[in-house]
């Protein structure tokens, strides 16, 4: 019994299935027109056949078997030349009604060629249809005219059989037009999307490490006339920024460069990888550059998923630019609390003692894609994320963000 349903199992089928649905169509088409041919030669499919005309049968003779031929294997062509295939089968289907041949299943030909050429002719199609639709009205008043018994409501019926055979495949036509424009349109939205994307990270890279090397190259030229034992100190720091950046707009580029598979897949790719593990080197190339920071993490680090541990990156790299440019010297604390279901970012910076409040200034997002804290707050609603951004009451500035996430599973 086993052995049985084995035999007859689904998969038997589903390679061959795969294979043909990988064959050219032209293959397709031409398999379908031998296979019409030949069944247009059984005797117990004649009563499936098309017929209009009633006329007294006429026996067989090479002459019907050429027509029967020529309505069933110019199908072979019915997608490259539409229109060709059709006026071969129609002409033949025509002769082989006006000359009262048997009706035979090859008259399928005429079906098959109508909607083929309402679904595959692109240009002239009503060109088509009107020649099409005058050559029946020809063809009735021939077959009217060789006695043929059947009256204008039997024509026009026939005639519209036809008509909504050339309609189902106008309507598939449509169809698969509208496919292909919801594709194109997702195709831009993607596109437009990743564009976003990699704006952002260059703006993430570029002004974090640029703000650093200003900041620590000024610090350095600072040094160089109260504390030039100290100077090179600073020139260490700059130059350490500078190939931090290098790093990162490698790893951003090797992303680019990837396809097929994940780019932080590759061990090389993800050393240079921004990641929530390292949050505290930040922390310390702002030190390094003269701003004071606090850091500190609450909970139990968990893995997350590359998306959330880079968007948790880039809050604290973000903040920190902000701080460092529109705060530089003041006290900038950041807490990264673990939970078990998101992961909770706060970055705080104190206000100078002769002001109430320093609130960086943050500009708006461009057509490009966003920047900056605008940035930031588009890619962390992305992750069905909060962020918020603003000045203290008692002075300062804060950013605060919410990612859900859960562990990934090791």
């Amino acid at each position: 019994m086993k052995s049985r349903q084995a035999l007859w199992s689904p998969s038997l089928f589903r390679v061959p299935l795969d294979r043909w649905s990988e064959r050219d169509a032209s293959v397709k088409d031409g398999v379908l027109a031998l296979v019409l041919a030949l069944l247009a030669f059984v005797p117990t499919l004649s009563n499936i056949g098309g017929q209009i005309g009633d006329l007294p049968e006429r026996p067989a003779n090479a002459l019907g078997i050429g027509l029967v031929l020529a309505q069933t294997l110019p199908s072979a062509a019915r997608r490259r030349w539409p229109a060709a295939c059709l006026a071969v089968v129609a002409g033949a289907f025509a002769v082989h009604q006006a000359l009262g041949f048997a009706t035979t299943f090859g008259s399928v030909g005429l079906y098959l060629a109508l909607y083929s050429a309402g679904a595959h002719q692109v240009g002239l199609r009503r060109a088509v249809a009107v020649v099409a639709s005058a050559a029946y009205a020809v063809l009735a008043v021939v077959l009217h005219h060789l006695g043929s018994p059947q009256g204008i409501p039997d024509y026009l019926a026939f005639y519209l059989t036809l008509a909504a055979i050339w309609l189902v495949g106008g309507a598939v036509r449509m169809r698969r037009g509208e496919e292909a424009e919801r594709r194109r349109l997702a195709a831009e939205v993607a596109t437009a999307a990743e564009r976003a994307r990699i704006a952002r990270e260059l703006h993430d890279v570029v002004t974090h490490h640029v703000t650093a090397m200003v900041v620590q190259s000024d610090a350095a030229q600072f040094l160089l006339t109260s504390a030039p034992e100290r100077a090179g100190e600073g020139l260490v720091a700059v130059s350490d920024t500078g190939r931090r950046a290098l790093t990162e707009l490698r790893y951003l580029l090797g992303v680019l460069e990837a396809t097929g598979e994940s780019a932080v897949a590759d061990p090389a790719r993800a050393d240079r990888a921004p990641a929530l593990g390292r949050v505290s080197d930040l922390v310390e190339q702002a030190r390094r550059s003269g701003q004071p920071v606090e850091f500190g993490e609450r909970g139990e680090r968990r893995a997350r998923s590359v998306d959330v541990e880079l968007a948790t990156y880039r809050v604290v790299q973000e903040a920190l630019t902000n701080a460092m440019r529109h705060a530089s010297g003041q006290m900038t604390h950041v807490l990264v609390r673990h939970h078990e279901e998101h992961v909770e970012i706060k970055v705080t910076t104190d206000a100078p003692a002769a002001s109430p409040a320093t609130v960086p200034v943050t500009r708006r997002p461009g057509p490009a894609g966003g920047r900056g804290l605008a940035g930031l707050r588009a890619r962390v609603r992305m992750l069905d994320g909060e962020l918020e951004a603003g000045a203290r009451p008692e002075g300062g500035f804060e950013v605060r963000a919410t990612i859900p996430s859960q562990p990934v599973q090791e």
